[in-house]
């Protein structure tokens, strides 16, 4: 099968592998639709340290074509997306159902071969049919449960005056869920216009680039003067990691969802703010509940397919498996803006 094939560094190319054959508890997903994440990226960036050679890819929808002789609640041509996470069933956050906290878990598209192929295989459980929904649609599954996973935690009440911080594929994601869960007024923030404009689109009740203002002057008169209630951090970027405790109001709750690409450093005002506000902290990694693999996963299958979260408006680029090598040097080298990439095998 082909299958785009991570053999050194960011060293990535297309060529023929083995054919991967399910066992008795697994299915073989024919893939049709794989979505690059940031976070395929960031590890390829900073020393892969899963083994090569190494086939990613995660957020992945395909065809059943192949099932093992226990497998029983799916049948070869069932559409499905494919759940990537493998918990060991043995830590004891494993025994609570906290599964994103799995102390030895594994993954596919890290451990085990990815949706960057042809074909995937894996587990009975870790496929979710999708009915209808199209496949591309259906490659935002998985990152929209996980962020789900983020504002159920965050508990948004109805009123909530909420600021979305980064306008990319998660924090629009985001700024819809935020939508759904109650909150009256959703702020999102980010350097780049057009990014601003499809999320006034898409609902936002306002927009602000903080580059042309001060962000927290800014937050404050759209709130009263107060702060938001609920700041969740969508970019990764130091700036809106510390942004965050300055625009959220006193005892407020300030979720973080994107990734720490290298050490944060507080100001002194930032730091204050935790205290002297008494703010709520919290982090959100993964998207996995119990039953597994959560409420997160078919939350987001429902809301993609009824359409009340738009999703097919961030795709950007479009790669077949060919051209795998085209599609990662635009990402790496930066020459080109882009959104949500997809590889279709």
């Amino acid at each position: 099968m082909k299958a785009a094939v991570l053999y050194e560094g960011t060293k990535i190319e297309t060529m023929e592998v083995e054919e991967l054959i399910c066992k008795k508890n697994e299915v073989k997903i024919r893939i049709k639709s794989c979505g690059i994440c940031g976070s395929d990226i960031h590890k390829m960036q900073t020393k892969w340290k899963y083994g090569y050679p190494a086939v990613m890819g995660h957020e992945f929808a395909g065809e059943i074509i192949d099932i093992g002789e226990n497998v029983s609640k799916h049948k070869i041509g069932d559409r499905v997306v494919g759940v990537p996470f493998l918990p060991c069933n043995n830590c004891s956050y494993c025994e609570f159902g906290n599964y994103s906290m799995c102390e030895n878990y594994k993954m596919i598209g890290t451990h085990f071969s990815g949706g960057f192929a042809e074909y995937c295989v894996l587990p009975e459980k870790n496929v979710l049919n999708i009915g209808n929904l199209d496949y591309e649609k259906a490659s935002f599954i998985e990152p929209l449960a996980v962020v789900i996973h983020a504002v159920m935690g965050i508990n948004i009440e109805l009123g909530d005056c909420v600021v979305v911080l980064g306008a990319g594929t998660i924090g629009m994601l985001t700024m819809q869920a935020v939508k759904y869960s109650g909150a009256s007024t959703v702020i999102v923030v980010d350097i780049d216009n057009k990014k601003l404009e499809t999320a006034k689109l898409l609902g936002a009740t306002h927009t602000i680039n903080s580059l042309e203002v001060d962000l927290k002057s800014e937050i404050y008169k759209l709130t009263n003067y107060i702060g938001a209630d609920i700041t969740l951090e969508c970019a990764g970027s130091p700036v809106t990691q510390e942004q965050a405790l300055l625009v959220t109001k006193k005892g407020g709750k300030v979720g973080y969802t994107g990734i720490a690409y290298k050490d944060v450093l507080l100001k002194e005002e930032a730091f204050e703010s935790i205290f002297r506000k008494e703010l709520t902290l919290k982090g959100f990694w993964n998207s996995y509940s119990a039953p597994f693999p959560g409420r997160e996963w078919t939350n987001a299958i429902e809301l993609i397919s009824s359409e009340k979260v738009v999703v097919d408006k961030f795709i950007s680029h479009r790669f077949n498996i060919e051209e795998v090598v085209k599609a990662f040097e635009m990402i790496l080298s930066k020459k080109e803006v882009y959104n949500k990439v997809l590889i279709k095998p």
